[in-house]
């Protein structure tokens, strides 16, 4: 068997990697589907679509090097994480959208709970901080709002799951319900000192245990695929949230080991070994993976909007036509022009956790151009990453020496060297920035016997290392302008004052 098949889905599209025994790419498949907003700060997906996107590219992967399903030697799979889809376990169709991570539908309810006196119990359990980013409220939403579901979910007829056991569902018919502990630890409802699905946190949702899935390592034959001619047999052996699985394929397997990727939000995840460690500074922690018995975990910061602020200028504004245009147009002007951009079209993520944000441009001034625009566009990302950093920094009590990056937005050089400059330390990225699939495609290499001689830890080599080069007066002044930037940007929707 010559391949491993990594399964992709993403935010704004699924895809499908093949990659050989040397780590390398030799197939990629890639198709978008369709973002919905029913309502403001409201996010929503199709299940169905997403099923049959990452289906149609799986298959696309496999014809474009003449594959065949006795040529895959196992399919890993790495998703979008907290995306809640509920269905019905007799006819296997959804009973609602999925509610995407980025939706904050559900922020009164969780102040609601936050003002009962929950959020310290909840994240001395789970790691997490009450938030609709996670999986838990999106449940409660859909049980309360979409008629008969409760009656259904009480009588044990409904499944839920992250889009992992959606998938998983739907690659093998029907018969496999089940997650891997890295999503398990994005539903804020499992505990992640005793994995596995807790009473006490479901009891306050009233949500049923019936339907949660099992939880497995993140490293093991969960099943084999037997719904879809073509990758029928192949065995489905690796599942890791996006975000663990960038991590485990940056081969950041060491206590400190720091990586940062760069979606449609950023995600640093700081490798923290066998010790949860509960965060002082507003991060989360998470399950990293299991392999065996042995539970690992991680720091993690989130920021809700990253590279979706270049698609929001070419979308929304049409300053680009390409995603990629950003870098130059980005450069048409020698500085922001003293231009900050807080994109905080969903709220702000770590470490503040504020669902009222919104949006802020500061600094407009006759003067300002779209290149002002877009500049303040791309370094609003680095500062949101150098934010998140600091934070780690604390929690962990140690010096992060070097970040890793992957993800789209890491191609950009402009950007990847303001971060170097704006973090005062080296920003590296790999020669291979699939490290999202290559993490999936380890988990289940590892599994099935594809990589006996294990993982190096070390980084992949033959990509560029960004040294900083600014001044740190320089970049503690900018730092300090964007702090103000973000304050004023604080508790907008609310209609109160920002702090």
């Amino acid at each position: 068997m010559q391949f491993i098949l990594a399964l992709d889905q993403g935010t704004t599209s699924s895809r499908a990697i093949l990659f050989d025994r040397d780590g390398n790419t030799r197939a990629v498949a890639q198709q978008e589907f369709d973002q919905i907003f029913p309502h403001p700060g409201w996010v929503e997906h199709n299940p169905e679509q997403i099923a049959d996107s990452q289906i149609a590219v799986a298959l696309a992967a496999l014809e474009k090097v003449g594959a065949r399903a006795k040529d895959i030697a196992a399919i890993g799979i790495a998703n979008q994480r907290e995306t809640a889809i509920v269905w019905n376990r007799e006819t296997g169709k959804p009973v609602y959208s999925a509610i995407v991570w980025q939706d904050r539908r559900t922020a009164d309810l969780c102040n609601r709970m936050k003002l009962e006196g929950l959020e310290d119990f909840f994240q001395q359990r789970t790691g997490l901080l009450i938030d609709s980013y996670f999986s838990a409220t999106k449940i409660m939403w859909i049980l309360t709002h979409v008629p008969g579901a409760k009656e259904l979910a009480a009588a044990g007829k409904l499944a839920f799951g992250t889009i992992d056991s959606w998938l998983l569902w739907k690659l093998t018919g029907g018969p496999v319900h089940a997650t891997d502990a890295s999503n398990a630890s994005r539903t804020m409802l499992f505990n992640i000192h005793r994995g596995e699905w807790d009473d006490e946190l479901l009891s306050p949702t009233y949500i049923p245990i019936s339907m949660m899935p099992e939880v497995r390592p993140s490293s093991g034959v969960f099943g084999e695929v037997t719904a879809v001619d073509g990758l029928r047999g192949i065995p489905i052996a690796g599942i890791a949230g996006d975000q663990q699985a960038a991590l485990f394929g940056q081969r950041c397997t060491k206590p400190g080991a720091t990586k940062n990727t760069y979606g449609t939000g950023c995600f640093m995840l700081q490798h923290t070994g066998t010790r949860a460690i509960q965060s002082q500074n507003r991060l989360v922690t998470t399950v990293a993976w299991k392999i065996g018995n042995g539970m690992e975990y991680a720091l993690e910061g989130s920021v809700f909007v990253g590279g979706a602020v270049v698609q929001w200028l070419r979308d929304g504004l049409g300053l680009i036509r390409k995603s990629e245009d950003v870098e130059v147009l980005a450069k048409s002007v020698l500085d922001n022009g003293g231009v900050y951009f807080v994109p905080a079209f969903v709220g702000l993520g770590a470490p503040h956790w504020d669902s009222f944000a919104r949006g802020s441009i500061f600094g407009l001034t006759r003067g300002t151009t779209a290149g002002h625009l877009a500049r303040a566009a791309v370094e609003s990302i680095a500062y949101q990453v150098a934010d998140l950093l600091d934070a780690m920094q604390r929690d962990s009590q140690g010096s992060v020496h070097e970040l890793r990056v992957d993800g789209g937005a890491a191609a950009n050089d402009s950007l990847m060297q303001f971060q170097a400059d704006i973090l005062g330390v080296p920003v590296v990225r790999p020669a291979v920035t699939e490290t999202t699939a290559l993490g999936a495609a380890y988990l289940a290499g590892l599994a099935v016997g594809f990589w006996p001689a294990g993982i190096d830890e070390s980084c992949a080599g033959g990509g560029r290392r960004f040294e900083p080069h600014m001044p740190a007066s320089q970049a503690r002044s900018l730092r300090e302008r964007w702090s103000e930037a973000v304050s004023r940007s604080k508790r907008w929707e609310s209609g109160l004052p920002s702090e």
